[in-house]
């Protein structure tokens, strides 16, 4: 299998890379959507693992772009952001699976195997998600629907932009 690998994080990407090319798969790197779009055109990638937030971009275009040039690509979306809207938006823009960060190599190529065919079970939690939880799912949906626009975000949700700048600043609350 060839990979690409699409983070601004290089360190990430490198260590991801050198990890898959132990395994005997072919590794590439990107860090934006331009250089992903010219490694899918100039070289043979099947699957593709995705940073859900780039530098400046959303990877939810990316995956767009992407399955746009290769309809049968393999697409996983990583992100240490993660919340229900935008794994939902993933997967209905054609991502294979959603995970959230870190994940290890053996999550991520097993989320590749994952086929969406039957029901699967999905395990419920024990407890309902804390208020703070649901505020973030809130802020995502939100500001997915402005598409990553933060003012227009900031104006329907009845808050300041650095405050919500603020809050998107911080990680996802767990639960």
């Amino acid at each position: 299998m060839n990979y690409l690998l699409v983070d601004d994080d290089a360190a990430f990407s490198a260590v991801l890379a050198r990890v898959l090319q132990r395994r005997g798969e072919q590794a590439f790197t990107a860090s934006n959507g331009n250089e992903a779009i010219v490694q899918l055109q100039n070289k043979k990638i099947d699957r593709v693992v995705l940073d859900l937030k780039l530098e400046q971009e959303s990877g939810l275009a990316i995956l767009q772009q992407l399955l746009t040039q290769q309809p049968a690509l393999e697409i996983v979306i990583l992100t240490g952001y993660s919340s229900i809207s935008t794994a939902v938006e993933a997967i209905k823009l054609g991502a294979t699976n959603y995970l959230c960060k870190p994940a290890g190599m053996e999550e991520i190529i097993a989320a590749f195997e994952v086929r969406t065919g039957g029901a699967a079970e999905v395990p419920l939690e024990d407890s309902p998600p804390s208020v703070n939880r649901l505020e973030w799912e809130h802020i995502q949906k939100v500001l997915n629907h402005h598409e990553g626009n933060i003012s227009a975000t900031a104006k329907t949700l009845g808050m300041h932009r650095r405050t919500l700048q603020r809050k998107l600043q911080k990680r996802p609350v767990k639960s």
